[in-house]
């Protein structure tokens, strides 16, 4: 007896997996809820001989509200829904009655996201902890029925107001991640395997350029337990600035940092010259912001397993012994040289609080 075997969905009919893209800046449209109008009534009821103006008003529109939430760590629900419409306020009725007001919209945010104005760039709040609550676009004031008019000398009004707009906004988000310190230097430099090394975090490593194509964060321990967060970002070559590579767009990602940890190898598979590669990072850093030159940093000689040429650890010491910076050599393969980076970084950050 054969038993035929039934074909398999076709190849485009299988559900593809899911990737979740790392968005870090959209622009979205927003429009905060219109003012319902107000009503012209009047009140004619048996027994109420003396009848007036009874036209309520319109309802408030609702707001359009950012608040930022740990359960969001990119803008990428922003990209395929950029239009946000708050409700608008019920218009108002007969018998004095109000209308309802149009509930608001909340739009959660990861934190670290700064919200600007798209035609003005101008910075409307930065969000820099989780809970808070920013109301970027206020609804509309409902208008007034035409009981509202009645006076002594004007007893039956037919004035009534319609209500007013909403506000309607342009918003450019940008992402910003909050770490503690940050890790830049050359691709294949060792970032990736130095934060799997020291922290919980499991990027993607392998023996070719670009292996980072979005930045990775790391939660470090220390042995009392207090913590910090250390971001691995794509890797820098020259002309990053021109857009070489993957461009400097990631170095956003480390403006809020307290340290930069420049991570440099010193193995002679790369046949270039370290002190070039420093210099050429950090020119790609001062292209982006001088601020982020003038951050503390650390100087690291990486793959420290693989270098045979010990004139190459000594000039890059050499380098960071004239700058001022301190230099820490590391395998993070055989663990040398990683917990006592690990431990001057913790001692460096937890003895400055974050601004």
């Amino acid at each position: 007896m054969h038993l035929r075997k039934e074909p398999g969905p076709p190849a485009e009919r299988r559900a593809a997996p899911f990737v979740c893209m790392f968005i870090d800046q959209v622009r979205i449209q927003i429009k905060a809820g219109d003012g319902g109008n107000g009503c012209m009534a009047f009140r004619r009821e048996k027994y109420v001989p003396h009848g007036g103006p009874s036209g309520g008003d319109g309802g408030r529109g609702g707001d359009i509200v950012l608040v930022s939430s740990e359960h969001y760590n990119t803008l990428l629900h922003f990209r395929f829904n950029p239009e946000h419409k708050a409700e608008r306020g019920r218009h108002g009725e007969g018998s004095n009655c109000t209308g309802r007001n149009g509930a608001d919209v909340e739009l959660p945010v990861p934190v670290g996201t700064i919200v600007y104005d798209d035609p003005t760039a101008e910075q409307l709040h930065d969000f820099t902890h989780a809970g808070e609550r920013f109301v970027v676009a206020l609804g509309g004031r409902g208008g007034r029925g035409n009981a509202r008019f009645a006076t002594s000398t004007h007893q039956a009004p037919t004035e009534h107001e319609p209500g007013r707009p909403g506000q309607e906004m342009h918003l450019r988000l940008e992402l910003k991640l909050l770490a503690d310190a940050g890790l830049v230097g050359f691709p294949n430099a060792g970032k990736s395997t130095l934060i799997s090394r020291i922290s919980a975090a499991h990027p993607k490593i392998a023996d070719y350029p670009f292996t980072t194509l979005e930045p990775n964060l790391g939660v470090v321990k220390m042995d009392d337990l207090r913590t910090f967060v250390v971001a691995d970002i794509p890797g820098l070559i020259e002309g990053a600035h021109l857009g070489h590579g993957l461009g400097i767009q990631f170095l956003r990602h480390v403006e809020r940092t307290r340290l930069l940890v420049h991570l440099v190898d010193l193995s002679d598979a790369t046949g270039r010259d370290p002190v070039a590669d420093f210099a050429v990072v950090m020119t790609e850093l001062a292209s982006f912001s001088q601020e982020l030159v003038n951050k503390p940093m650390f100087v690291v000689g990486t793959k420290l397993d693989a270098a045979q040429d010990a004139d190459r650890r000594a000039s890059l010491e050499r380098l960071a012994a004239e700058r001022g910076l301190p230099f820490y050599a590391i395998s993070s393969v055989t663990g040398e040289g990683v917990e006592a980076l690990r431990y001057a970084m913790g001692e460096l950050l937890l003895s400055r609080p974050p601004e």
